[in-house]
């Protein structure tokens, strides 16, 4: 199709940026093309896009003209920021903020930015329900996105404003699968009691970023949660127990216990989980289902998507 809209896609090699290069590979009639942005132009995963004939272009999120050249000539972006790197607040929001001003300078039509709540809206740092953290936040992760989300609008482009949910891949990457303990049994551990979880499989959120692209204008301006399915620990439990063909108990612990577990980040996730379950309905209620599917109609539920990569989750 001669002069497609292009879509840089920050984080490409990625896993949102990933699923969303793959979505618009997978539909070469609709006039999109993706171009894909790493600041490692000459890694492997840059070098398997460049064979499946994806534009890979370099750039440095720390860098808004490294950016702006990156976006120069393209329809819109999808931004997104990987706070797991750094466990840096500051970094996130200055990232975003040079990926707006980029995206001003290369006159974007449209850009999805990949955002979370800000929990101090709910939670200000004066309640301690949960503990404040580097002094500013609540959940950071979740806190810097929102923080974030002003610079799209300082900069005045069209953004729509994606709201993601708990990647189910965390299973699978981030060591929260179930565990084998003393007993031989085994255990998967969440700190949200009898609340239900929003996730999503990671190529979902590619996919329903890439629906809102090919829906034009309709979500410039707002924010559009997304998720797969809301499921409790309970029954995520008897789920990877039917597919892993396991007994796996549901170990319901408190996010204080959750918090003190030790690895990287683990206060920052105990103040996620004890959001999430504090403010289930209003978290729930803001990541529908329907839209989801509306924006990609092939949408995996927990089931599904443990049908689909429940054998490459580890058992310890």
């Amino acid at each position: 199709m001669s002069n497609p809209r292009i879509i840089a896609v920050v984080g490409a090699t990625g896993a949102q940026g990933g699923g969303l290069v793959r979505a618009i590979l997978a539909d070469p009639s609709s006039g999109f093309r993706a171009r894909a942005i790493t600041r490692k132009a000459s890694g492997d995963k840059a070098a398997e896009l460049r064979k499946l004939g994806v534009e890979v272009v370099e750039a440095d999120l720390d860098n808004e003209d490294s950016l702006a050249k990156a976006f120069d000539g393209a329809y819109g972006a999808y931004c997104v920021t990987n706070y797991w790197e750094h466990f840096t607040p500051a970094k996130e929001v200055s990232q975003a903020g040079n990926m707006a001003l980029a995206a001003k300078s290369a006159n974007l039509k449209h850009v999805v930015w990949s955002t979370l709540e800000d929990t101090r809206k709910r939670v200000p740092l004066s309640d301690n329900r949960m503990p404040t953290l580097m002094e500013h936040y609540k959940v950071p992760h979740f806190d810097a996105k929102g923080d974030a989300d002003s610079a799209f609008v300082d900069a005045g482009v069209p953004t729509t404003y994606l709201l993601t949910a708990f990647y189910w891949e965390n299973l699978i990457y981030f060591g929260m699968g179930p565990k084998k303990g003393p007993d031989g049994k085994f255990s998967f551990t969440l700190p949200m009691g009898k609340a239900k979880l929003s996730g999503i499989a990671a190529e979902d959120i590619g996919k329903s970023a890439y629906g809102i692209f090919r829906q034009g204008t309709k979500w410039i301006g707002k924010r559009v949660g997304i998720a797969g399915d809301h499921v409790t620990g309970a029954q995520m439990a008897a789920e990877l127990s039917k597919a892993l063909g396991k007994d796996v108990a549901y170990n319901e612990v408190s996010p204080a216990v959750y918090r003190g577990f030790g690895f990287p980040g683990a206060d920052d996730l105990g103040n996620m989980f004890q959001y999430y379950t504090e403010f289930e309905q209003e978290f729930v209620a803001a990541r529908s289902l329907d839209t989801t599917r509306s924006l990609n109609p092939e949408l995996l539920s927990f089931k599904a998507w443990l049908a689909k990569y429940g054998n490459r989750i580890p058992l310890e």
